[in-house]
């Protein structure tokens, strides 16, 4: 078929606009290009993952700001400004990203005190005297511009999408108050910090000025985390019930300021700090501005904290009270992962087992994970991150319906711990076990009691030292006894208790109880040869709030738990029982001579065993009157 010319017609505009506008209407038939996907979290079994839109440091946003506090612990007529940092993804600004948070504070951002002993409390010091007059410690140095205050946390977190925040503590650095070591404002400044994250309280660019920061591009969910002081805190917001605080990983915390640094009445040092006291470490953090430094130091470290320790007699009281969170627990709904060492002899690990029990009993999500090492010792950054998944982003992976307890086992890394159903272990149940023989040598320890033991005597002298009585063949320095030598391995889970009826020729004497393993090695940390031990004044046999001088001669009975522990003690090993005085590394020094009397009859020492008697009397075999003797 032949084509038609085309016609030669002039294109007009209105022409023109009209064989354009098919070619419109197709173009808008067609789909919109795809838009740019905002940067989110990631999640895989329950885990933030790394995302890459996140891992840009030069993106990060890094501010810091100063919150207003809920008091005025420096009483200059202002409420008291916390220094603050903030590290968060670009994208909460970029794009309106809100984010959860990963928090940390502490008193030693800002600095600390000389690491040197030599401004502790002097404990040569004869019990229910006074200390003598402890040295002055420099001043911390002050003048840092305020900024940045760590690093900590920022790696691990931002690039999973959530942002870091630090802050310093009243009193130290550039915020403003004062040091209380455990006061109230010590828990109401974390508070503060995560009203202010949740639009609930006021921050400002300046220490002095008006010009207010807000943290809009926060999610409303936080979470703390920190290793001993540190540790502490998270803890002590938690009991003030502050919402939007949805988890904690206190790790060694120090739960109670009277267990850190006494034990059932009797004046104890943290271990490795021997003469360390509240007003000691008041003079380690407090590194704040000196122009109110100065009222501090009148005011709290000479004149609160002055008036409660007593280091005369180291009793329980109302000053000690306030500073023990297992008294304030009534708010606390945070869920928490526990964290501890059964070797931690400067954080006692009852500090967290107490916690933790007390959690359980309310209902609280908690988890614990425990370690046989020192002091710190996170979890596995595995179980955080599923913590914090959990809990600061809403992923329901199950964490808190999985067994409880995390415990890392004899030569095992920190980082493969083994998994209990809880702790202490469910199946542990108390095995009573009874001294027999002379003491001074190394008696017998079994479940058979033998009466008509009599009484030992023990002649305190501090200058011998925990270890070298555990290895000595003969002793007038110590009672100890023995079980015969395990042939199969025995799980030890929870906390032993000590019973003993005991008298001395003064008016008082340091008591000290170590279970140890023997043979002593020494080759190993001394720690290994440790299984546990604890400590108490026989003064506050009958009350921890009140010291009843000793009459010369007359006996007093007394019980108390030592330190919680998980531990399986290897075949080949024995288990024995150390009664001594003063404890050269945690105890006062009185002047050596003072008799302590054990009635030895009376003496008896309950351990926790997996399995029970059945499980005590296994680990004898083939010979089961091993156990009992």
């Amino acid at each position: 078929m032949p084509r038609t010319a085309p016609l030669s017609v002039p294109l007009t505009p209105l022409l023109l606009l009209s064989a354009l506008l098919p070619l419109l209407r197709a173009q808008d038939d067609k789909p919109p290009a795809a838009a740019a996907e905002k940067a989110k979290q990631v999640f895989t079994d329950g885990e933030a993952q790394v995302v890459d839109a996140f891992k840009d440091r030069k993106k990060w946003i890094r501010e810091w700001m100063f919150v207003e506090a809920p008091f005025d612990s420096d009483k200059d007529g202002r409420p008291d400004r916390l220094h603050v940092d903030v590290t968060r993804p670009e994208q909460t600004k970029t794009e309106g990203l809100k984010v959860p948070v990963v928090y940390e504070t502490s008193p030693y951002f800002a600095g600390t005190g000389p690491s040197d002993l030599s401004y502790y409390w002097d404990v040569k010091q004869e019990l229910g005297e006074e200390s003598p007059k402890r040295p002055t410690m420099a001043p911390i140095g002050f003048g840092k511009e305020p900024g940045m205050i760590s690093q900590s946390e920022v790696q691990r977190w931002l690039q999973r999408g959530f942002a870091v925040v630090h802050s310093c503590s009243p009193g130290t650095g550039w915020s403003q108050g004062c040091p209380s070591i455990g006061g109230p404002n010590e828990a109401q400044a974390p508070q503060a910090v995560v009203d202010w994250l949740c639009g609930r309280r006021k921050a400002f660019k300046t220490l002095d000025g008006n010009e207010e920061v807000k943290a809009d591009w926060c999610s409303g969910k936080v979470g703390m985390i920190g290793t001993s002081y540190n540790g502490t805190l998270p803890v002590a917001a938690a009991t003030t019930g502050v919402q939007g605080l949805a988890a904690i990983v206190p790790i060694a915390p120090a739960t109670s300021w009277y267990l850190y640094y006494r034990s059932n009445g009797l004046v104890r040092s943290p271990g490795g700090y021997l003469g360390e006291d509240m007003d000691v470490l008041f003079d380690f953090v407090a590194s704040g501005d000196p122009k109110r430094r100065g009222w501090c130091i009148e005011n709290v470290r000479d004149g609160e904290l002055a008036k409660g320790l007593d280091r005369a007699h180291g009793d329980y009281n109302d000053f000690w009270a306030a500073r023990d969170y297992l008294n304030q627990l009534d708010k606390y709904t945070c869920p928490t992962l526990m964290a501890h060492g059964f070797n931690d002899w400067n954080v006692m690990p009852e500090n967290s087992v107490k916690v933790y029990a007390a959690l359980k009993q309310k209902g609280v999500p908690c988890m614990a994970y425990f370690h046989q090492a020192g002091h710190g010792g996170e979890p596995p950054f595995k179980l955080i991150n599923r913590w914090f998944t959990r809990f600061l982003c809403g992923v329901d992976n199950g964490v808190e319906k999985e067994p409880k307890a995390w415990i890392v086992r004899e030569g095992d890394k920190m980082s493969a711990p083994t998994q209990y159903p809880d702790y202490p272990h469910p199946d542990s149940k108390p095995v009573v076990l009874h001294p027999a023989g002379d003491g001074h040598g190394v008696g017998e320890l079994g479940t058979a009691k033998k009466p008509g033991q009599g009484i030992g005597v023990v002649v305190d002298d501090v200058a011998q030292k925990g270890g070298q009585l555990a290895q000595a063949e003969t002793s007038e320095h110590r009672l100890l006894f023995a079980t015969a030598t395990l042939t199969q391995p025995l799980h030890l889970s929870g906390t032993a208790r000590i019973q003993l009826k005991v008298a001395a020729d003064k008016p008082a004497v340091n008591l000290s109880v170590w279970i140890v393993s023997l043979p002593w090695t020494g080759a190993r940390k001394a720690t290994d040869d440790i299984i546990t031990r604890g400590w108490a004044d026989p003064q506050n046999a009958a009350s921890l709030r009140k010291s009843e001088p000793l009459e010369p001669g007359k006996f007093r009975d007394l019980a108390f738990d030592l330190q919680p522990d998980d531990q399986v003690i290897a075949a080949g090993e024995r288990i024995g029982l150390m009664v001594f005085a003063s404890d050269h590394d945690f105890t006062l020094w009185p002047k050596p001579g003072t008799k302590l009397s054990i009635d030895v009859d009376a003496l008896v020492l309950t351990l926790p065993v997996v399995g029970g008697e059945a499980a005590w009397q296994a680990a004898f075999a083939p010979n089961a009157a091993d156990a009992k003797r």
